[in-house]
């Protein structure tokens, strides 16, 4: 985590955290704050140069929120279009891994794997 938030300094995701004489860092509760909306918005899938744009958005919310809005509706469409895309994939490997248990002879899954349409 340490080294992530030195990471996080360095590109300016977070400011220079105050040090005391021996070094350690101190974290203030906006600090904190800003931490956990960095990571709540990375689990929402935004990335560092999204997440870089709504910290300068959140400085002015009122003004910034038809852009906050649109960014979010783009990373809405981006998920939903993900979520297609794993639903194939769950329902393609479903089907080829019922094919292997039926499978006498090779492996459907390897073929699967390999581009072949025709099970074994």
């Amino acid at each position: 985590m340490l080294r992530l938030l030195r990471y996080y300094e360095k590109i300016k995701l977070m400011p220079q955290v105050h040090r005391n004489g021996t070094g350690v860092r101190f974290y203030s509760d906006i600090d904190l704050s800003r931490l956990r909306f960095i990571k709540r918005a990375q689990k929402m899938g935004f990335s560092l140069e999204e997440i870089t744009e709504l910290l300068r958005f959140r400085e002015s919310p009122q003004t910034a929120k038809p852009k906050v809005r649109e960014l979010a509706h783009h990373k809405l469409k981006e998920i939903e279009r993900h979520l297609e895309d794993l639903t194939t994939l769950r329902n393609e490997l479903r089907l080829l891994t019922n094919l292997c248990g039926a499978s006498e002879q090779g492996c459907p899954i390897l073929d699967g794997l390999d581009g072949n349409d025709e099970p074994c």
